[in-house]
């Protein structure tokens, strides 16, 4: 099985099989997209909901508007053709209340994420997002399956 991990405002899509790990996920978000008839799937390390307007966006994996319609497009290139669902992880807030503005990030990450499918018509049909730890997810591209653990939650199968 071949393993490749995914930095941060990256992404990767593989068929078949195949597993796809991104670590360091505190108000970062990442999408797992999966079409399993054709085993296709995608995951983005998502860093920001957005680019700001008049940005030119060098990696679209980096904002969730962008990461979703750049996973699909690519899963649609690797022969995907069903329906797609998916799963995300994270959006924490690492530093509790203490720093209001970047404790907001990860909840906007996640609703940008939750918008970006809804408009990409990806059904969202699992999350572990939100609280005040980071995790690690591994993306199984044989099953579908999403590994989330993280130091206090401990491991859950999404």
């Amino acid at each position: 099985m071949t393993i490749s991990r995914v930095r941060i405002a990256h992404h990767a899509v593989v068929r078949d099989h195949g597993s796809l790990v991104t670590v360091g996920l505190g108000s970062c978000v990442a999408i797992a997209i999966y079409e399993p008839t054709s085993r296709v799937g995608g995951l983005a390390h998502v860093l920001l909901p957005e680019a700001m307007r008049g940005v030119v966006v060098e990696s679209r994996a980096r904002f969730a508007s962008t990461a979703v319609p750049l996973l699909v497009e690519e899963m649609r290139g690797l022969g995907a053709s069903g329906p797609l669902v998916a799963k995300l992880a994270g959006g924490a807030r690492l530093f509790g209340n203490v720093l209001s503005t970047a404790s907001s990030v990860g909840t906007r990450n996640i609703e940008a994420a939750r918008a970006a499918l809804v408009k990409a018509q990806v059904t969202l049909i699992a999350e572990d997002v939100g609280g005040e730890v980071g995790r690690t997810v591994t993306f199984d591209v044989a099953d579908g399956s999403l590994k989330v653990r993280s130091v206090r939650g401990g491991e859950r199968v999404l």
